[in-house]
């Protein structure tokens, strides 16, 4: 990941690497790999995240299409 320091100015620049990572889930990657997961945690968690992203799918499709 590259962010570019245009005239020295060093705040903007970590505020759009801050933006660029928070996109990327970067943060969120560090936070969960901070302690060990048991395999059969990772199942649950990566299951509810299928359904959460099915459901929201299934949201936005409702709102564009109407069905």
């Amino acid at each position: 990941m590259q962010v570019f320091v245009r005239d020295n100015d060093v705040n903007s620049a970590l505020r759009v690497l801050k933006k660029k990572m928070q996109r990327e889930g970067t943060f969120r990657e560090m936070k969960r790999r901070r302690s060990y997961e048991k395999p059969s945690e990772r199942r649950v968690r990566e299951k509810a995240e299928a359904i959460r992203r099915h459901r929201k799918m299934l949201r936005k499709r409702l709102e564009r299409e109407g069905y």
